[in-house]
């Protein structure tokens, strides 16, 4: 479903990336259906940042990188779609997905505010050296959430099984 108004308990906002670790949805869809609440799925373009913020419009972004095109944007959150549609099977929650700009902590913090979300779903980062520098440079969205936030914040594990898990 693909609505931009839920009628009923206001939505579970759930942020979202390309290649992401499923577990992320999975857990938002599972919350989601025993509480009845709809999801809400933010991806949130960090090439661009806010220009106008308006909870009543749509917001106005510019680009980092005016040469790219908004095709690219637009294979992101069709690609994000597919992902979504594919966790949420038949007799799933309603759910909807809005693409946000600027940095992904702070876009998701007000959306959340706006649309009074009980919670805030995310995911940890993924493993590995390049994963790690990046948190180092641009800060932890779990951990900048879990201390700006006045509602709850669900961090949801990457889990590898334990094998796997050693070898770092």
């Amino acid at each position: 479903m693909d609505a931009e108004h839920f009628s009923g308990p206001p939505p579970l906002l759930v942020g979202v990336v390309p290649g992401q670790h499923p577990e992320v949805l999975k857990t938002a869809v599972g919350l989601a259906q025993k509480l009845s609440a709809p999801l809400l799925c933010a991806y949130v373009d960090e090439a661009s940042y806010l220009v106008e913020w308006d909870p009543a419009r749509s917001a106005h972004r510019l680009s980092l990188h005016p040469d790219r095109d908004d095709d690219d944007i637009r294979s992101v959150t069709t690609e994000l779609k597919s992902v979504i549609a594919s966790a949420i099977q038949d007799g799933g929650p309603a759910w909807t997905l809005r693409t946000l700009a600027g940095d992904p902590a702070r876009a998701l913090g007000r959306l959340a505010s706006e649309v009074n979300a009980p919670m805030i779903i995310v995911g940890t980062p993924e493993r590995g050296f390049g994963h790690r520098v990046t948190e180092l440079l641009n800060g932890s969205v779990a951990a900048w959430l879990t201390h700006h936030q006045s509602r709850p914040v669900l961090v949801v594990p990457f889990r590898m099984a334990a094998h796997q898990d050693r070898a770092e």
